[in-house]
């Protein structure tokens, strides 16, 4: 149960911010004990895959703050951040952490399965992510997008450390989640009725 929170919280991070998850596991597998990487996973502690996510973190943390250059950046993360999401969710759920001590019987025979969930989750988050921003842009003129960018950012690297530290606290995000997208689905229904309406005034003059 742990170990599938630790994977889900990391993977769900990914969906925000491919690169976060994967630079947060790798740096407190290098500098601190809070998680051992098994060795199959051990090289996202190598000082040189720690660096190059440092910079892709830095081009992905201002892209993602652009009006438009966002939503372009979303369609290339399409194939990032689940593939980020894969990496984490496997590399997570089968690493000793300081809540979960023998993660070894945890999908030991599939070792694909884990990374296919990891994949789905980011996935889905990503989905999310990608079709609010649009309506937050257009809602605010331009103006949302860092805002809500760099909160992205924040709950990505919150949600990465908690899924380590206290795994159980990912649950109260998937709930956020899960209201963010109902959220979403609102919002587009009544931008929708507005754009009728609008059409219906218009044929009307």
């Amino acid at each position: 149960m742990l170990e599938a929170l630790t994977g889900t919280g990391l993977a769900a991070s990914a969906g925000l911010n491919a690169y976060i998850p994967l630079l947060t596991m790798g740096l407190l597998a290098r500098y601190t004990d809070l998680i051992e990487l098994p060795s199959s996973w051990s090289w996202l502690g190598n000082g040189w895959v720690v660096t190059i996510l440092a910079v892709l973190l830095a081009v992905e943390f201002f892209a993602d703050k652009i009006p438009i250059v966002d939503s372009v950046n979303d369609v290339v993360q399409t194939v990032v951040r689940p593939t980020a999401g894969g990496l984490a969710f496997g590399a997570g759920s089968s690493s000793e952490t300081v809540t979960v001590s023998d993660p070894g019987h945890f999908f030991s025979s599939n070792q694909w399965v884990p990374v296919a969930v990891g994949v789905l989750i980011a996935l889905g988050v990503h989905g999310i992510k990608a079709a609010a921003r649009p309506v937050i842009n257009t809602g605010t003129a331009g103006v949302g997008a860092p805002v809500a960018s760099t909160a992205e950012d924040f709950t990505s690297v919150f949600m990465s450390v908690i899924a380590i530290v206290l795994p159980f606290l990912v649950l109260f995000f998937l709930v956020v989640i899960v209201l963010m997208f109902v959220w979403l689905i609102r919002r587009r229904r009544e931008r929708k009725r507005e754009r009728q309406a609008a059409r219906a005034a218009g044929f009307r003059v």
